[in-house]
């Protein structure tokens, strides 16, 4: 019974709506992707972009990768990595990031999580219409959270079969007088005043640490994921506090969970260190840990020496680690 209400569910964004058909995709000749116009909200046009690696017909199981805050899918090893593993594999550019940008929208801006699962289902009845029977979905840092939430309140109603997390963002980096007074005084604000700025760009060390151009190995569109960030509102604050706090509550995920995250934090200052490139300088690991525990019965927690906040840019060395961990878990908890 759930699986029809969640077609039904999608039969009806797709009357409503227009999408495109897959066209070349910027990183090249084996990727495409297809944008797909979702119902305004409260801003106006809203779109969403699915994107996927060239396929093999025989294969009939998927990988998509959600991507977090600031972010867009551009990690190619990655879906290299999982088609070698006899996965199809797709990436979403959630609504206001990456691909999904559009020139007039508040970028990254959302009241509530649950606005992201009409994305989400779009791509999974994407990739099933497709010939794929079985979905791997995988989560970084934000895109962690929704996914988490996600197949929390979706229950049966998906084919997806486990849950990857890759530093998922489940808890404030703050002190305790800005998580415990700041942060729910800053929420309750943004019921009211949701467009209200309330904290700045940031730094620029975790973007250093990954850009070839600092003291990186990596290329991607600045102008997708901003080297200081973008000023946060209250409603985002709004949005993220809330869904803290259901993660925080517990959920009841009944799928298998891979929780990853580096095995060491450290704070972000205005001047590099070397050492950004072998830890969580975004997040605090043991807050991953602590809560990650509580998204079902089925969590395996791992932590990976040396890794960095997005676990596949890390070193060379690393990834190999984390890659391993991945598949290996795959082979032992996917049926």
């Amino acid at each position: 019974m759930k699986r029809i209400v969640f077609f039904l569910c999608i039969l009806c964004l797709f009357f409503t709506n227009i999408s495109g058909q897959y066209m070349p995709d910027y990183l090249g000749e084996e990727y495409t992707c297809r944008v797909f116009q979702m119902p305004d909200d409260y801003d106006g046009k809203v779109v969403t972009t699915l994107i996927k690696k060239k396929q093999h017909p025989a294969k009939e199981k998927a990988f998509l990768y959600v991507h977090g805050y600031n972010d867009y899918f551009f990690q190619t090893e990655l879906a290299d990595s999982v088609e070698a593993h006899g996965y199809n594999f797709y990436a979403l550019d959630l609504r206001k990031y990456g691909r999904s940008l559009l020139a007039e929208q508040d970028t990254f801006f959302v009241k509530d999580i649950k606005e992201y699962y009409a994305d989400l289902d779009t791509a999974i009845y994407t990739i099933l219409q497709e010939g794929n029977k079985d979905i791997v979905l995988m989560g970084h840092s934000t895109g962690g959270l929704i996914t988490s939430l996600y197949l929390n309140d979706r229950g049966g109603e998906v084919p997806v079969r486990a849950l990857i997390l890759n530093s998922p963002f489940l808890d404030m980096n703050m002190s305790w007088v800005l998580e415990n007074i700041g942060v729910p005084l800053v929420s309750f604000i943004g019921k009211y005043f949701p467009y209200l700025e309330v904290q700045g760009r940031g730094l620029s060390m975790y973007a250093e640490s990954l850009l070839k151009q600092y003291h990186g190995e990596w290329d991607y569109n600045t102008d997708w994921k901003l080297v200081y960030g973008h000023p946060i509102k209250a409603g985002w604050i709004r949005a993220i506090h809330q869904a803290h706090n259901r993660v925080q509550d517990g959920l009841n995920i009944q799928v298998p969970v891979l929780l990853m995250s580096s095995d060491q934090s450290i704070k972000e200052k205005k001047t590099w260190n070397e050492d950004y490139r072998r830890a969580d300088i975004v997040l605090d690991v043991e807050d991953i840990q602590k809560y990650g525990r509580r998204l079902g019965a089925q969590v395996t927690p791992v932590t990976v020496a040396g890794g960095i906040h997005d676990l596949v840019l890390s070193l060379p060395t690393v990834r190999g680690v984390v890659y391993n961990v991945m598949f290996d878990w795959i082979d032992k908890n996917v049926q």
